[in-house]
């Protein structure tokens, strides 16, 4: 791998007098044996253990638990300070390292301090809602998906580039196969037709799309703002021989014009902010016929709260995962229907597992686009993905929904789960 990139977390983390080698030698004060006892007991009854820089432990008596060693006075004071930021700050710079299983590391936190950092956090830090304007939106999906085509074609399923959970219909199943198996479950879900019309908001790099036209025999007209991933798509497009049944067009969902039988958004809707749900929902009640129907697939949340901060930080700026309660502002001012909710929370776990697994045999290709602390971050936020499905911190919710009186649906739901997700079934 030549091509190197320019690493996208900012810069690197560090006490501004830059006496970490110092503060690793010298003996724990008063004070950070305080603290130190304090983070212990915020974790107590966790299968982990805490170590300091002179070696002493706290924690579970299992020596097979993962550790957690903290480098410096400093990384300690800023970890009991704001945990769920500094976690992550400091774990990508080398100032806290993890010894042992970093997804159950992560399960255990979220376990036994997650709430009570959370409820800490929320009282401090919920003030408004995001509702990011077009040049926001543009920069949080700059931030997060055009650093590179090629780092993603490192990990992700090579076939088509599905940035979004996978669908193991069988526990067997490749991470390629549950992909397919996907897109085979969103298409059904609303009941695509050949010669009907599409509208996608928020496209990735035209897997989906370039399927749906493929498999379903429709067009498909999808929107991204993000540059990369349009050109990717486009020329995709043009080598598969569909660019005249698929357009890739470069802006706003809040831009989409035309009509379609079916709108389609499959991972979107966590950069799009509550305080826009509502005009996103106008946009799906101009675009829809009225036997339209449409499905939004998303991470979400049992009760509303922020994403992790340092995620939104360094990962995904903008991002907001809402409840099912939330998502309905979507549909119900709009005379919009929910037909049918799914939560493939175990399919995203599962999904990540695998993208985790990619990425780790891909570290090297990574390390060399970027650097030793950018390959830390990203392990970290997959694992965390990981713990966040596993715990129920966080859900996938597929949601189907038609216009009111809408009756061109099946009755069962035969035709989404039937062979498997081999194919087609339903012909109306």
């Amino acid at each position: 791998m030549s091509k190197t990139h320019s690493n996208p977390l900012g810069p690197r983390f560090r006490d501004a007098d830059g006496s970490v080698e110092a503060q690793t030698r010298a003996r724990p004060g008063v004070v950070d044996c305080f603290l130190f006892e304090r983070l212990g007991a915020a974790l107590a009854g966790a299968r982990l253990r805490l170590q300091l820089w002179n070696g002493v432990i706290l924690g579970s008596e299992d020596r097979e638990s993962p550790l957690v060693r903290i480098r410096d006075s400093g990384a300690l004071r800023r970890l009991v300070l704001y945990p769920e930021l500094e976690f992550g700050e400091l774990y990508s710079c080398g100032r806290v390292e993890v010894d042992g299983d970093l997804v159950m590391l992560l399960e255990e936190i979220y376990r036994h301090a997650a709430r009570g950092w959370r409820s800490a956090l929320q009282r401090l830090g919920r003030v408004f809602w995001s509702a990011p304007d077009m040049d926001r939106a543009r920069q949080n999906i700059h931030h997060h998906y055009d650093i590179g085509n090629d780092f993603y074609q490192l990990w992700l399923d090579p076939d088509a580039l599905q940035y979004t959970c996978a669908y193991y219909a069988r526990p067997e199943m490749s991470l390629v196969q549950a992909q397919t198996a996907k897109m085979h479950h969103v298409c059904r879900k609303v009941w695509l037709q050949p010669g009907e019309s599409v509208i996608e908001a928020g496209c990735g790099w035209g897997g989906l799309a370039l399927f749906m036209a493929r498999n379903y025999g429709v067009r498909v007209r999808a929107y991204n703002i993000s540059h990369e991933q349009i050109v990717y798509a486009r020329d995709w497009a043009r080598r598969e021989g569909l660019a005249d049944r698929v357009e890739f067009i470069e802006d706003d969902y809040r831009n989409a014009t035309g009509r379609c039988d079916a709108f389609v958004s499959v991972g979107m809707l966590e950069h799009v902010g509550p305080g826009n749900y509502r005009t996103l929902g106008k946009v799906i009640d101009r675009c829809l016929e009225p036997h339209g129907r449409g499905l939004i697939h998303s991470i979400g949340r049992d009760r509303d709260a922020p994403l992790n901060p340092w995620i939104r930080k360094r990962i995904f700026p903008g991002a907001y995962p809402p409840t099912l309660r939330e998502m309905t502002e979507i549909l119900e001012p709009n005379g919009l229907s929910t037909l049918d909710v799914e939560n493939l929370r175990l399919h995203y776990a599962q999904t990540l597992r695998d993208w985790l697994g990619n990425f780790n045999s891909a570290e090297t290709g990574v390390r060399r686009m970027f650097d030793e602390e950018f390959v830390r971050a990203w392990r970290l936020y997959l694992a965390g993905s990981v713990a966040g499905f596993t715990t129920g911190t966080l859900q996938l919710f597929q949601l189907v929904f038609a216009r009111a009186g809408g009756n061109r649906i099946p009755r069962t739901r035969e035709a989404v789960y039937s062979d498997e997700q081999t194919g087609p079934v339903w012909h109306g």
